[in-house]
């Protein structure tokens, strides 16, 4: 498995603030980075697994969202989150 409890907490404690924070926009963001570069990474060997591929497009389009609320609320955290997750925008 490869989103096991110890690493949403590692990512909620990194982004979030606190392990228990998982509601936070930048956490939220941040598990879904995650989950989008493994699902990528599946798909790089199985490119005819569509299923997938269409949960991953949601998946982005989740975090597009976020991504384009949290530009609206804080502009500063909107930049140092892509950076720092090396988010292309």
């Amino acid at each position: 498995m490869y989103l096991t409890k110890e690493v949403k907490k590692e990512i909620f404690k990194k982004h979030g603030g606190s392990e228990g924070n998982t509601g936070s926009t930048e956490g939220q963001i941040a598990l879904f980075t995650h989950r989008i570069n493994h699902l990528t990474q599946h798909l790089r060997q199985n490119h005819k697994d569509y299923a997938t591929e269409r949960s991953l497009v949601a998946l982005v389009g989740k975090r597009r969202s976020l991504l384009d609320y949290l530009k609206k609320k804080d502009i500063a955290k909107y930049r140092a989150l892509i950076k720092e997750l090396g988010i292309r925008k």
